[in-house]
């Protein structure tokens, strides 16, 4: 015999579901977005690490295709401030605010009185919680 559940622990079950959904979508997206970074680099790092040591051994590499992988490895260093933003939500919300090209115009810009009483002291705060600082 089955005895029914109540209806609350199937919202239960049903909210337990969604949240391990949500976070599986989000550990499958940081994931991605790691083998990605981690793909870049090995295919702009790898050559130059590879020739660096057969020129250790028996220099006969060419000194212009040295640069050339040397130069591979640099671009890789200019992917990763576009690879970031493509993939995740929070670094885009960071660069907006920083930077005034990547702000949306619907955003306000924070004036510089705002900005002051939010680093002094003085005036109302906000209570602070985990949720906040996160």
């Amino acid at each position: 015999l089955q005895v029914p559940h109540a209806p609350s622990q199937a919202l239960a079950s049903s909210e337990s579901r969604r949240f391990t959904n949500k976070h599986s979508k989000k550990a499958l997206k940081a994931s991605l977005t790691l083998g990605i970074l981690l793909g870049m680099f090995f295919v702009a790092w790898l050559p130059f690490f590879v020739t660096n040591v057969a020129q250790a051994v028996c220099v006969c590499v060419p000194a212009g295709f040295f640069d050339v992988l040397t130069w591979l490895g640099y671009c890789n260093s200019t992917m990763n401030p576009i690879i970031y933003p493509l993939f995740m939500r929070d670094f885009k919300r960071a660069m907006g605010k920083f930077l005034p090209c990547c702000r949306r115009s619907a955003e306000p810009r924070p004036s510089a009185i705002s900005l002051s009483m939010r680093n002094s002291n003085s005036g109302p705060r906000a209570a602070t919680s985990l949720k906040n600082v996160l």
